[in-house]
């Protein structure tokens, strides 16, 4: 039970690293940084009122600031509020802002402000440490200071609003970005499509390599795409391929890479075949238009001494899931 949890989650990694990578590279193309800065202390910027004027989905931003703060982080916390009202106002109804209390009155907490504490904490906004000077004497304070924002199923956050210089500029770079990338995927003339090249005569070979559960992989990629396509606007197709079955494949699995294996018959102590000779491939395409990733779906490793090694999908698919995770969002900035 515990490896299914693992495959699955390792699966949806994968299928969801995919749709994000080739979204990213639809959305840079329309992402476009504006000059924010504005002589108007009051009133926010032209490329602000654009920003939340043009939304396309529900835009929510969430906020969890410590009441009642020394200067100057109470006087960060009024200017939170001034700007985000102002961004209401020039805003469409897709745009809406709250402040959560998390704030401990006399070293009690309220269950309301531990929920919310917990909901921060969940965003990944956590308390930062600050110092006070009360009659020459300092004192050093845990304050939340963060906000969230969820466009969809896009989630950015800033966790620690220390100053107010350059934060309307950080809060529309960041509606922007959220906003291009929901626009990018309602705006394609054709959507992500997914293919699943999963050989049926693997169910021979998949004992030895100490897989048993490798068949149940295609049934459990298709849900999981099902899954993410809710929230990817329906913009997901998967389909299953056979090449066992469809020879007519052999050139897709050239081109996209898909890893092919081939085993030799197997007999036991008395001359019984008890393995057919026989080829599989197997391995997860993401294409849209003429981009494409290819997800391998069985790792191989050649060990000297050991030979050819099939080690669980789960423990090489965190680790390169981690590196790509980096990769991705160096990519991003």
């Amino acid at each position: 039970m515990e490896g299914t949890k693992r495959y699955n989650k390792y699966y949806k990694f994968l299928v969801y690293l995919g749709v994000v990578v080739l979204v990213n590279v639809a959305g840079l193309t329309l992402f476009v940084r504006s000059d924010l800065t504005s002589g108007n202390l009051y009133s926010i910027s032209e490329a602000s009122k654009q920003a939340v004027s043009t939304l396309a989905e529900p835009l929510t931003i969430n906020v969890f600031f410590t009441k009642n703060l020394a200067a100057p982080h109470n006087n960060t916390e009024r200017y939170l509020h001034d700007l985000l009202e102002e961004y209401s106002v020039h805003a469409n109804d897709y745009f809406n802002y709250r402040f959560f209390d998390v704030s401990a009155e006399e070293g009690d907490i309220s269950e309301e402000a531990k929920r919310n504490q917990d909901m921060a904490r969940n965003y990944g906004i956590y308390p930062v440490q600050i110092q006070n000077i009360e009659q020459d004497e300092v004192k050093f304070q845990k304050a939340y200071m963060g906000l969230v924002m969820i466009h969809g199923d896009v989630v950015e956050k800033i966790p620690a609003i220390t100053s107010t210089e350059g934060l309307e500029y950080m809060i529309t770079s960041k509606i922007d970005k959220m906003n291009n990338k929901i626009s990018a995927l309602l705006g394609m003339d054709e959507g992500v499509r997914i293919k699943l090249f999963f050989s049926s005569s693997l169910e021979a070979v998949a004992p030895q390599l100490r897989m048993q559960d490798l068949m149940q992989v295609p049934n459990r990629i298709e849900s999981l795409v099902g899954e993410l396509n809710a929230k990817y606007y329906g913009r997901l197709s998967v389909t299953r391929l056979d090449p066992s079955v469809d020879t007519t494949l052999a050139g897709e699995i050239t081109r996209y890479g898909i890893m092919t294996l081939r085993w030799p018959s197997m007999r036991d102590r008395t001359g019984a075949e008890t393995l057919v000779a026989g080829t599989g491939s197997a391995g997860l395409v993401v294409e849209k238009g003429r981009k494409y990733q290819t997800i391998p779906l069985i790792q191989v490793i050649n060990l000297p001494l050991f030979g050819t090694q099939y080690p669980p999908l789960y423990r090489q698919g965190v680790a390169r899931g981690r590196a790509a995770k980096l990769r991705t969002a160096r990519g991003a900035r």
